[in-house]
């Protein structure tokens, strides 16, 4: 004698959801990207190598929009942001001098930035390195920490000579790794 075979009715919406599951995994997995050049794709996969962006800070307006293009970047990678702030020491002290003025401007700075950094939920890091210029202190930096990128604002008027600034133009042709300038428009 064969049992009788009775359908129920929880079981049929189980079947029905894992038999849904199960095809929506697979068209998921099957599915081919569109086709895109090996130059294109180079170039997106180069932005995916940055797990560790430095970004010097000094408490200005255009640092703090360096400091959120920063953040914006590490979103879409998951990178850890680093905020430096860079004690220019004169060259008539040694660089150990202390410098209580300096140390709080670079507490401040940095609280501040850290505080962007925070409302994106990004892990962050903050160092004060002390060196005789800020675009020595901040490639000093970007090598003892290892960073992939630097992202710094810039003001839209330079008070140097030339157009960059001493810092920017350090770290245009000595910085160890990719630097992104953010200007702040007038």
């Amino acid at each position: 004698m064969r049992p009788e075979l009775v359908l129920s009715p929880q079981g049929i919406v189980i079947a029905i959801v894992f038999a849904a599951a199960v095809g929506t995994v697979m068209i998921w997995m099957f599915r081919v990207p569109r086709p895109v050049s090996e130059d294109v794709a180079k170039a997106r996969r180069s932005l995916d190598i940055a797990r560790l962006i430095l970004v010097p800070t000094i408490g200005a307006a255009y640092s703090q929009r360096g400091v959120e293009l920063a953040c914006r970047l590490a979103q879409e990678q998951g990178a850890e942001i680093l905020l430096v702030y860079i004690v220019e020491v004169p060259r008539t002290l040694p660089l150990g001098a202390v410098l209580p003025e300096a140390e709080q401007e670079a507490e401040e700075a940095l609280k501040t930035a850290s505080e962007v950094v925070m409302l994106h939920n990004l892990p962050v890091d903050t160092y004060v390195q002390r060196a005789r210029e800020a675009g020595d202190g901040i490639i000093s930096a970007a090598k003892d920490r290892r960073a992939d990128l630097i992202v710094m604002g810039i003001a839209s008027r330079s008070h140097a000579s030339h157009l960059w600034g001493r810092t920017a133009d350090a770290l245009l042709h000595r910085a160890p790794c990719e630097v992104i300038f953010d200007k702040l428009p007038e």
